[in-house]
């Protein structure tokens, strides 16, 4: 994937509808300060175009970065931040929950989980729930710059066995430092992007 145009076409809050998307969408869902703007930024290939919030566990969007006019990437908010209130994580839930439900162009969702930890319980919830919306979750594993390259068979077991994840499902170690990882997602997005041409295609022909 060579990124040619990336921009942030729209910000949908509580409230708002979700958009009618022309293009295939990706998912990125993930606890705060799993490093999920990094990765966003490390794929889109900017800087910080997908920022951080000052206060962390405060985003409260679902943010659609049209990359190459070709796919969306859905960047959700992030949960279990621990002194969010209740109110504030049962609205980020219905968001995402809402979005898994919805969206009708969704095509795969990537689950982010700190290689360094064992996946939470909220981290089992999500993994949870997007199977039961009938997708089967990519689990990037952050943070990889972190631990030594002797622990990462352990800490992708642990992973495996804490989400009690389904059989051939894809781990992907992925470090925002180094970009190790990111042409492994790439080639899935690039997947993703010529089924949806290819799609298109035989619509046209019939």
């Amino acid at each position: 994937m060579i990124i040619k145009k990336v921009s942030l076409e729209t910000v949908c809050g509580i409230t708002s509808k979700l958009p009618d998307s022309p293009y295939p969408e990706v998912a990125f869902a993930g606890k705060s300060n799993v490093g999920k703007s990094s990765l966003i930024n490390a794929l889109m290939n900017r800087k910080s175009l997908a920022r951080t919030s000052a206060q962390p566990g405060k985003t409260q969007t679902i943010n659609y970065y049209n990359i190459n006019d070709a796919v969306y990437f859905v960047d959700l908010p992030g949960y279990g931040y621990a002194k969010a209130s209740e109110e504030v994580k049962a609205k980020w839930g219905k968001m995402i929950e809402d979005y898994l439900h919805k969206s009708k162009q969704l095509k795969a969702v990537f689950l982010l989980i700190d290689i360094r930890h064992a996946p939470s319980e909220n981290d089992r919830i999500m993994y949870d729930w997007i199977v039961n919306q009938g997708y089967h979750p990519i689990i990037i594993a952050t943070k990889l710059d972190k631990i030594n390259r002797s622990q990462i068979q352990k800490q992708v077991k642990l992973i495996k066995t804490t989400l009690q994840v389904e059989p051939d499902t894809v781990i992907i170690p992925f470090s925002a430092e180094t970009k190790q990882g990111r042409e492994e997602i790439y080639e899935i997005i690039d997947g993703i992007i010529d089924d949806a041409m290819n799609a298109d295609i035989n619509a046209d022909i019939e």
